[in-house]
This record gives structure tokens, sequence and C-alpha cells, in this order.
């Protein structure tokens, strides 16, 4: 199933990851640790500004069942079960939040050589059904992202999207939000040696008449050290370095600078992942 075009959210992934993923400006630690029924205990704190926001999540994988637990400083526990092979390429999600008594949703996913679809419907009275699809292989991809409410009787989402890839290249094409935005997106592997990459996204709103151009880049200076950097059309400069000080675990500081008024501090994030 690795061969097929997998899911809606893959479209332009690669290049979504190198332009945004790991990118901060808050403080950030997270520790897990594993006891010896090997249940996995995470527990991560983010402090933004004056604002501390912390949480605790537990994990536990039984044969193809893995079951999540998360409890934050809200007092909110967010549950979500995962059944894994149910059935060859179906993947099986219940999630639900407490208090949240409309929070629930059951979610199906299945993966075949030539098509990735993903359905969910929430559980309550009048739910929220989401259904996504994609159709092709690894080098092209066709799919479609639509969320009906029942209640209202609208359609809450309408995404399309369609990607080519080659063995360094991918391009995608996205058109968001009932068709008012369209997104391009590009991610070249340079280097597969060095992890070497460049990547691009532009996107246009049709109500505003804005553009948006963020263009980025990757390179490892070894295994364990790898540095990113990227800037957008409004001025906006971003670096970040990221080290595996040990197997699993991340030391990541990154900076962002307004280069249309360098006279504002710069923001400077931290975050510190620990695995044993």
């Amino acid at each position: 199933m690795g061969k097929g075009p997998g899911l809606y959210l893959d479209i332009g992934k690669k290049a979504r990851d190198l332009l945004y993923k790991d990118y901060q400006t808050d403080h950030k630690f997270t520790l897990t640790t594993y006891t010896d029924t090997g249940v996995a205990i995470t527990s991560s704190g983010i402090k933004k500004g004056d604002l501390f926001l912390a949480d605790v999540n537990t994990q536990l994988k039984n044969k193809n069942i893995t079951t999540d637990i998360k409890v934050d400083t809200k007092s909110n526990v967010y549950t979500t079960i995962t059944i894994d092979e149910a059935a060859p390429g179906l993947k099986t999600i219940l999630s639900f939040i407490v208090p949240d008594q409309k929070s629930g949703k059951v979610e199906l996913q299945y993966l075949h050589e030539y098509a990735g679809i993903s359905t969910s419907i929430g559980m309550t009275a009048t739910p929220i059904v989401n259904f996504s699809g994609v159709a092709g292989n690894s080098c092209v991809k066709l799919g479609t992202d639509l969320s009906f409410d029942t209640g209202s009787g609208n359609v809450t989402k309408c995404n399309a999207g369609f990607s080519f890839s080659t063995a360094d290249l991918i391009a995608s094409l996205t058109l968001n939000d009932k068709g008012d935005t369209l997104a391009a997106s590009y991610y070249h592997t340079v280097s597969p040696l060095t992890s070497t990459a460049v990547g691009a996204e532009l996107t246009h709103s049709f109500s505003s008449n804005e553009n948006t151009l963020t263009i980025g880049t990757q390179h490892a200076l070894d295994p364990l050290t790898m540095v990113k950097a990227r800037v957008n059309n409004f001025g906006k400069a971003s670096a970040l370095i990221q080290h595996e000080w040990r197997p699993k675990s991340l030391f990541t500081i990154s900076g962002e600078v307004d280069t249309m008024a360098i006279e504002k501090s710069a923001k400077v994030g931290l975050a510190l992942a620990l695995k044993p």
C-alpha cells in the first residue's frame, strides 16, 4: 500500500512540511517515558507569551489497537482509539472529547494501490459528514475533500487537489475554501545524501485578490543536524537549526524577523523533545 496515492492530506504535504514544520516562536518542552508494560506517557508544555499550556498524553498499544488519552490544563480529556488493519488497507478511528458531548466522531480510512478514501461522521443527531478521496498512484493523484452539515443542509467544505511526482520533484495544485483560495506548491530534492531540498508555495485569494509567496530550503549539516530557512513576499524571514543530540531526542531553536520593520525585535522559539 506504500506505493498508492495516499490520502487527500498527503497532497502538497512535502512542501508544507519543508516550509512550516518545526518553525515556532514559543517555548515548548516534551518528555516521553515508557512503563514496563509498554505504555507511553508524553508530557508537554508550551509557553506563549505570559500564557502557559500543558497536557499529558498516555498511549497504549495492544496488537492492532492503539488508545490515546490526553488531558490538558483546561480539564479536557481527549480520547482516540485507532484500529489498524481491521481488514486489509482499512483503519478505523474513534475520537471524542470530554465534556464536549458533540465532539464524538467515527472515521474510516482505506488505502488501495490506486485509491485512498477517508470518511467520517459526527456522533450527534445532526452530524457533520466528511468525505475525502484520492485516485491515482505514487506519480499522479487527483482528489477532493468535502464536508456536509446535515443539520443546516449546507456544504461546509469543498476542496480539490492535484499532485504530480517524480523521483526528486513534487508539484501540487489545490483549490480550497469553496473555490476562494488557489494554492500551488513545489518541492525539489537537490541532494538526498544531505537531505538538501527547496520548496515554494504560492496562494491566491480571489475574494481579497491577495497573493502570498513563501520560499524555503533545508540542508543537513551532518546526520544529526538540520538547518532550514524560509522567506515570504511580506518580508517575514525565518530560520531554524535542529539537532538530534541523542536518538529521537531533538533540540530546536528557531527565529523570525520582519525585514520590512527591522526595528522590531526578532522572535525566537525553543523546543526540546526528550525520548528514552
